[in-house]
């Protein structure tokens, strides 16, 4: 974790520690440690992203101050990007969808962007949805005032989440057996892999989605409510020779997961973050005592207070 003196709340960006999960956890089973990425300061590893895609682009010339920058995101994007761009002196506008956290609207709102909503009639994440919201931020980026990140496309984005790969390496000095990490752009777990597979080749890297949405696993779509992964199309930076297998995991399993996380080990996170613990310790009961499983704690629970995960458990 950060502790200098730093110029602006760009530089709290990354450098998250690592916690050993210890009571959900079986016995006779590999250890599951879980890098702890809502200490970032919008409470996500979305800040390392948003971060990099500003800063290259500044870095290139394609955004100029006076521009706007346009994304089309379900929350935890947009936060981080409206985190960046408020530090920096941009406008910011987000196509994003009342099917998402409202807690993660308010917070976008509450940097300064501005919202522009599409709705879901039942309340999920459906196979069209968010390509609709992509479809609408790139006709509104025809204009040269506008800076359009396209998260989805944007290589810049890996730059950012290869920090956490760097960081593992340096927390993990024994190696890590196995990384997974659910995918939504697959930027995290790209960016990571390609860290991993250069630095300690023998790391598997398992990619994981929500069981309702199959896409990567089983050729087939289909509405969830893990927000934030399962986008309803093949993530463009998915590259297969970065990963050795991948999961589909069950979104109730998920659900009662992340509970279980705030209950048992002190950790409030989402369902995603669920969602990569129940694929960690699937894996750590297949490796057994002596081995190393690794995976993100995704975001902090805090924005999903509003919604039916912690008021249903």
């Amino acid at each position: 974790m950060q502790s200098q003196v730093v110029t602006s709340v760009l530089g709290t960006i990354g450098n998250t520690p690592v916690v050993k999960l210890n009571r959900v956890v079986p016995n006779d089973c590999a250890d599951v440690f879980v890098k702890l990425e809502f200490f970032n300061p919008t409470g996500s590893y979305k800040d390392r992203m948003a971060k990099s895609m500003i800063e290259e682009a500044e870095r290139r010339g394609d955004l100029k101050p006076g521009m706007t920058v346009v994304e089309a995101t379900g929350g935890s994007t947009g936060s981080s990007l409206a985190l960046v761009c408020a530090v920096k002196g941009y406008e910011f506008l987000v196509m994003t969808s009342d099917a998402f956290a409202l807690e993660k609207r308010r917070t976008i709102a509450a940097f300064g962007a501005i919202l522009d909503i599409t709705p879901s009639p039942s309340g999920k994440v459906t196979p069209d949805l968010i390509p609709t919201m992509m479809s609408r931020a790139a006709k509104v980026a025809n204009e040269d005032r506008f800076y359009y990140t396209e998260q989805f496309q944007n290589l810049d984005a890996l730059i950012g989440y290869e920090d956490i790969g760097h960081e593992l390496v340096t927390q993990f000095p024994a190696g890590i057996d196995v990384f997974c990490g659910a995918v939504g752009t697959a930027g995290m777990a790209m960016g990571v892999a390609r860290v991993l597979k250069a630095q300690l080749p023998h790391t598997r890297v398992v990619v994981l989605e929500p069981g309702s949405a199959p896409l990567v696993t089983e050729g087939k779509t289909g509405a969830h409510g893990v927000e934030g992964i399962g986008v309803g199309f093949l993530p463009p930076h998915l590259e297969q020779s970065l990963y050795d297998e991948a999961r589909a995991i069950d979104e109730d399993a998920a659900r009662a997961m992340a509970r279980r996380l705030a209950k048992e080990e002190g950790l409030l996170v989402g369902t995603s973050t669920g969602l990569n613990v129940v694929a960690a310790i699937q894996l750590a009961k297949e490796l057994g005592p002596g081995k190393t499983i690794v995976t993100v704690a995704v975001d902090t629970g805090l924005k999903y207070l509003n919604g039916s995960l912690f008021a249903d458990g």
